[in-house]
């Protein structure tokens, strides 16, 4: 035995995107903010829902207006969903200005910024900064070899990429910070 799927007809679905169409494809535009295309994917997979669910034709409607936009706001919400759970692409134009990894001279140029910059720092907050970034020792073994309590070194690495921050060009230490510890 075989199954069939039950479709609407052909003139019914026909003589719908002839009545109800166009307003369903001005509802769409202004739920995609304009995009054309999304708003007639977006009706061509409302129009495709109608003709797989006949029995919405057989509903004590008076139009299928109402049946239809309620059908494609869904889709058009479930599509928003969709895209925002996924990462936001970016195109090849991004990567052009970024440095290129194999290029030495650009971390040695980094390389320079950050002795300078770390140099200018008080004694207290350099030794800190050496010992948890250049050395790796986590807070608790920089505290110990230093002396201080484990707050004082958390608070000392905080101001001191707080001034790096202002002498570093591009430099963000609220992400270097939270990257680099992990602590």
């Amino acid at each position: 035995m075989t199954v069939t799927a039950v479709t609407t007809d052909e003139r019914a679905l026909a003589e719908l995107q002839r009545d109800h169409g166009p307003a369903l494809l001005g509802f769409l535009l202004g739920l995609t903010y304009g995009d054309r295309q999304r708003a007639e994917d977006l009706a061509q997979e409302t129009l495709l829902r109608a003709w797989q669910h006949p029995e919405a034709f057989e509903a004590p409607y008076t139009s299928m207006r109402p049946w239809l936009f309620t059908v494609g706001r869904r889709l058009a919400i479930d599509a928003r969903r969709s895209r925002l759970a996924r990462p936001a692409e970016i195109g090849d134009s991004a990567l052009d200005g970024a440095p290129d990894p194999s290029d030495a001279t650009e971390s040695a140029v980094a390389a320079l910024d950050v002795r300078a910059a770390v140099r200018e720092l008080s004694p207290e907050h350099r030794a800190v900064l050496v010992r948890i970034y250049f050395d790796g020792l986590s807070v608790q073994e920089a505290a110990a070899e230093l002396g201080i309590p484990a707050g004082t070194v958390k608070s000392r690495s905080h101001y001191a990429l707080r001034a790096l921050g202002r002498g570093l060009p591009g430099y963000s230490p609220a992400r270097t910070a939270v990257a680099r510890t992990g602590r």
